[in-house]
């Protein structure tokens, strides 16, 4: 998600939020709801209770406090979190995300999402997410790289090429991990420096980065949700979608989608909701939202309310902004086929059993959204090995990656009769306790 000014990007304004979106309930426990479908995919499984105890609570939980003297002198304090959930499989991995609602909770349930997600993957990663509670859009470019790379000293070796590895997530991108990188190296011995480039993944690619990463995301939702349409006899050509969230996500999975003849009739964002039956031009409505921070001011479309936005009949809906956004309202009110969470947790416990018992399919997060840590892999591997890979190589790895993912999280589902969530956290934690019966507990 970037705005341009001048050459650099700069950090958009935030995806719709659980604060500015009223009719999402204002408490909502996060990191509970995932350890839910933990136990639930641990009866599925037979999981042995010590793994399951060990997996209950994140390894680490970091919490940093860091000044910044913000640019007309005042100097602020603030809070910025690193919750590593578990490393059994590799390096932690996850994203850092800037936003005005960033809590322990909610960092602690991302960071757990990101372990299923790299062992559903089979990647050699474990899961890790962090963050600072601010809004990056209220403070200047200059201040937001002080507090960036304050951030990044703050956190010190608690995150390293080897050892815990972030990544762009809400408020933050390309820019934001190129601060990082260059932070951290110049906090390494001299000779240490040129190997520093993976300590993050999703740097622009002049700074290490690899072609594909920023679309990544959304890529890896079209691939699933073109292995589920194949399965479902369902034709995406002429086919209609809804996006909430109009940031590098939805944004890609709705240009991705257009050149198979989707058409994106409705677009929701923090700003408010637009629809057009005709549908949308997804790469001119991408480029404004990169040049203007969001899909306000767009020509072309009708606003309509939120209630409207998910009552719009589709074929598609894909919820690509924050968690909870899909409740019993909303789940009851939504008149598509088929769900593809681009967000993490977008659809609450609630709404997904209504959706189900209406018979939407839900393509979930845990698959559908992880493309972006399977790209970033795909970065940090290039960076270990000094090399420059094709975005051609880069797409048909991510393609192989996610049809596998899917038809082993598809085939799980049928045969042990359970939803499509449920299975993809079955089967990443058969991977991971696998490796727990192989080395056991130390010491």
């Amino acid at each position: 998600m970037t705005a341009k000014t001048d050459s650099t990007p700069v950090i958009p304004a935030p995806p719709q939020s659980r604060s500015t979106l009223p009719g999402a309930p204002k408490e909502y426990d996060f990191f509970k709801v995932v350890q839910d479908y933990l136990e639930v995919a641990a009866k599925v499984i037979n999981l042995e209770a010590y793994v399951g105890t060990i997996l209950s609570q994140p390894k680490n939980e970091i919490i940093v406090n860091f000044p910044v003297r913000m640019d007309n002198g005042e100097v602020r304090l603030f809070k910025g979190y690193r919750v590593q959930h578990n490393n059994l499989l590799g390096p932690f991995k996850g994203g850092l995300r800037f936003h005005p609602q960033v809590s322990l909770d909610d960092v602690k349930a991302l960071a757990a999402m990101m372990t299923w997600k790299s062992a559903l993957m089979r990647l050699p990663f474990g899961g890790g997410k962090g963050g600072i509670k601010f809004d990056p859009n209220s403070v200047s470019k200059h201040e937001l790289q002080k507090i960036t790379r304050r951030f990044t000293h703050a956190l010190g070796l608690n995150i390293g090429p080897d050892y815990d590895i972030p990544a762009p997530d809400v408020g933050t991108n390309g820019q934001t991990m190129a601060w990082m990188m260059d932070t951290y190296s110049n906090m390494v011995g001299s000779y240490q420096k040129q190997s520093m480039k993976g300590v993050v993944t999703g740097k622009p690619v002049a700074s290490g980065g690899t072609l594909g990463r920023a679309k990544a995301t959304g890529q890896g939702m079209v691939f699933c949700l073109i292995e589920w349409a194949k399965e479902h006899s369902f034709e995406l050509e002429g086919s209609t979608m809804a996006v909430q969230g109009f940031g590098n996500v939805g944004s890609n999975a709705a240009v991705i989608l257009s050149k198979l003849g989707v058409s994106t009739v409705a677009v929701g964002d923090h700003t408010g909701y637009i629809y057009n039956p005709e549908g949308f031009n997804a790469h001119k409505l991408q480029d404004h939202v990169q040049a203007k921070g969001s899909i306000a001011g767009y020509p072309g479309g009708k606003a309509i309310s939120r209630d409207e936005f998910f009552s719009t009949k589709v074929d598609i809906f894909a919820p690509s902004a924050l968690e909870n956004q899909i409740g019993d309202a909303e789940a009851r009110t939504i008149n598509c086929k088929v769900i593809v969470e681009g967000a993490n947790g977008p659809t609450n416990p609630a709404g997904e059993k209504i959706l189900l018992e209406r018979g939407i399919a839900i393509l979930p997060d845990v698959l559908a959204n992880s493309g972006g840590v399977t790209v970033s892999y795909y970065e940090w591997v290039q960076n270990k090995r000094s090399e420059s890979w094709t975005e051609e190589e880069v797409d048909a790895k991510l393609e192989r990656a996610m049809i596998r993912a899917y038809r082993e999280v598809s085939d799980f589902s049928r045969q042990k009769k359970c939803d499509l969530r449920i299975a993809a956290y079955a089967l990443a934690l058969q991977r991971i306790e696998a490796v727990y019966r192989e080395r056991e507990i130390f010491p």
